[in-house]
């Protein structure tokens, strides 16, 4: 039996450990505030979080399309050495996307988006279908989705105009015009090409673009409401997207038929558990499963990674549009605010949608994971707007006089080695 001397003497001990470990929690989150006021925490958050997807996207491509590859190609190698072909490209243009000065970035505003449209319209003409989506040019000897390219060209477009217009943007007319009709343009030569998914991508960039530029929430609602039902009018005409409406809340209704994609993605993801089945034990992949190496390819990761490897993939996304948002709030330049919001709309939006189409809470319309799916029309892009922001980061005063100090430190260690 306790006595009441032993509980007096227990509870001064509690009280202090009590303490310490507030004292603990305390110094824990001092030293996290002190390290994101470092000059550099935005610029590696960034640089770490893009290259951590990019390692996991090469992995998961080269696990999940190892079948395929072998059924098709006869090399089990094939995808994903394409794959390293365009990080081979991508990297490069990155590095200096990340080099470029502003005023080179921001004239190439109207011509990349002159260029897009022309891409988007002659997919248009002497484009080929891939799953019902005529969203495929042939450019000598590589076949290109331009719907990628357009979405950085508009981002950086985007961010031009408003950037020029900073102090008028008090006026709907000077916030609407010319974008507006330049996205509405964008929309519907995506939409002649029967590509919903990539319409509702542009549809966030444009609807994330205005809302930071201070668009009325009035103005921003009726547009919201008349986009929502254009969408559901065009979804409602097409038999596949209305079936696909149908099910993707429960995909086992169709198994057979237009639930059999993301019935298996559940599968999948179901049969990862915590740790998953390990990389390259998927058993989804073995055809029961479509575009395993693309649009589902976060399902393959789930199965082998299991739910921490899910998670890691969804926390570095956060992390990016953290650190972004932060260089966003922060810096003087309006054209670097704007540009970060667009492409943090993009490539986060992209990912919840690319997310949410596995986990059958939206339904299929092909998007693509970014970063983590096989494609280089969609990599290329992606890692350019990356390159981007980190080179925004780089520029941030404090970040900048650090790097220079690094260097001259560099500079004066090599000529003392000599």
């Amino acid at each position: 039996m306790t006595t009441v001397s032993d509980e007096t003497a227990v509870r001064p001990a509690l009280k202090l450990s009590r303490l310490g470990e507030g004292l603990r929690r305390l110094t824990w989150f001092r030293a996290l505030g002190e390290a994101l006021d470092r000059p550099l925490t935005n610029y590696y958050l960034l640089l770490v979080s893009s290259a951590l997807l990019l390692t996991i996207g090469l992995i998961m491509v080269l696990s999940a399309s190892s079948v395929y590859s072998l059924r098709v190609f006869g090399n089990s190698y094939s995808v994903v050495e394409r794959q390293l072909i365009w990080v081979a490209i991508g990297l490069p243009a990155a590095w200096i996307a990340t080099r470029l000065p502003l005023k080179v970035v921001r004239g190439f505003a109207y011509p990349a988006f002159g260029l897009s449209l022309a891409l988007l319209g002659a997919t248009i003409f002497a484009g080929h279908a891939v799953n019902g989506n005529q969203n495929w040019l042939g450019v000598g000897p590589f076949q290109i989705q331009p719907s990628e390219i357009a979405k950085l060209a508009i981002v950086i477009w985007g961010a031009n105009i408003f950037a020029n217009k900073e102090r008028r943007l008090a006026s709907q007319k000077h916030m609407l015009l010319p974008f507006l009709p330049g996205m509405l343009l964008a929309f519907g030569l995506v939409m002649a090409g029967n590509d919903l998914g990539t319409a509702l991508v542009f549809a966030a960039i444009a609807g994330g673009l205005l809302w930071v530029v201070g668009m009325p929430l009035r103005t921003f609602g009726i547009f919201a409401g008349l986009g929502a039902v254009g969408i559901g009018t065009l979804a409602a005409v097409s038999p596949t997207r209305v079936s696909r409406l149908a099910n993707f809340g429960d995909p086992f209704k169709d198994f057979q038929g237009a639930g059999w994609q993301q019935a298996h993605g559940l599968f999948a993801l179901s049969s990862g558990g915590w740790f998953g089945e390990g990389i390259g034990a998927s058993q989804q992949k073995w055809g029961q499963l479509p575009e395993a190496h693309t649009d589902f390819i976060f399902a393959v990761l789930g199965e082998e990674l299991g739910l921490i490897g899910t998670l890691l993939v969804i926390g570095l996304f956060l992390v990016i549009a953290f650190a972004a948002i932060r260089v966003a709030r922060h810096t003087a330049q309006p054209f670097v605010r704007y540009l970060i919001f667009g492409v943090v709309v993009w490539l986060v939006g992209q990912m919840i949608i690319n997310v949410g189409m596995v986990l059958a809470v939206l339904p299929v319309i092909g998007i693509p994971l970014p970063l983590v799916s096989y494609g280089g029309s969609a990599l290329v892009p992606s890692l350019v707007a990356l390159g981007l922001m980190i080179g925004a980061a780089r520029r941030e005063p404090e970040a900048a006089r650090a790097l220079a100090a690094r260097r001259k430190q560099r500079s004066a260690g090599l000529s003392v080695t000599r």
